[in-house]
């Protein structure tokens, strides 16, 4: 716990950014499992984290459509992911 506690606020966010984008890429290679079961298990899911990717965006002053956010978080147009994963 003492490293993190003298790690600056940048090494912090860079770590955090990282391990946000490594929880990206682990739900983009497990399109198998559904967004309903993720929800039922932990609470939220693939658009929860679109959702405040958006307002964390809009708290910085920065404007992302909540299509542009999902695309971030899917990796692929929405409509698209849910055409090709959602069952």
């Amino acid at each position: 716990m003492a490293n993190i506690l003298k790690m600056n606020e940048d090494k912090k966010k860079k770590l955090q950014s990282a391990t946000f984008e490594r929880l990206l890429k682990h739900l983009d290679e497990r399109k198998d499992v559904q967004n309903i079961d993720i929800m039922n298990l932990v609470g939220f899911c693939r658009n929860c984290l679109s959702r405040w990717y958006r307002e964390e965006a809009e708290k910085n002053g920065i404007e992302i459509s909540d299509s542009e956010a999902r695309e971030h978080v899917y990796g692929m147009p929405y409509l698209e992911w849910k055409e090709k994963y959602q069952k």
